[in-house]
């Protein structure tokens, strides 16, 4: 497989917000299944591209998957504190997982961050059931950071788990 890694183009937003949704629908990954209020900012990719980076792999020209990039803090960022780059939205779609999609967009998560002057980390929330992509971020040197995991949902038993890398 030859993956790559460039930025999504504003014709792919719909694909890619579709891509999103199924992925975390399929994983039941939301609290509130197909009537929960993320789905929205899920697909909703022009969104998040007017305040970040999004990014997607490809393979002979088909979507396999997308990450948003934030640089800083931000309106897209949810943990990002100063010198902290945040990765959000990291999806696969179900039938390109296991060929290294997941990996290779972290990874360009983690060289843009790099590239940033003054950026000393990378942040980001999974959820537990997210084993697979724990698995690439462990890989990658991220490390559980349990201080600064966090509950979008007040009043919900809903948490977040945060991992943070060092540059």
């Amino acid at each position: 497989m030859d993956i790559r890694i460039r930025p999504a183009l504003p014709g792919e937003y719909d694909d890619l917000g579709e891509l999103t949704a199924q992925a975390y629908l399929q994983d039941d990954l939301l609290t509130f299944g197909d009537n929960d209020w993320y789905l929205g900012e899920l697909r909703n990719v022009a969104k998040r591209a007017a305040a970040a980076e999004v990014l997607v792999a490809t393979d002979d020209g088909r979507l396999l998957g997308g990450v948003t990039f934030v640089p800083s803090a931000g309106p897209m960022a949810d943990l990002a504190g100063p010198g902290e780059a945040e990765i959000r939205m990291l999806a696969v779609a179900h039938d390109a997982r296991g060929r290294g999609a997941g990996e290779a967009l972290v990874r360009a998560c983690v060289d843009r961050a790099r590239a940033l002057e003054g950026c000393t980390g990378v942040v980001l929330s999974t959820q537990d059931a997210m084993r697979a992509a724990h698995r690439i971020y462990e890989r990658l040197g991220f490390v559980r950071a349990p201080g600064r995991d966090w509950q979008p949902l007040p009043g919900h038993d809903f948490t977040l788990l945060t991992y943070q890398l060092t540059l």
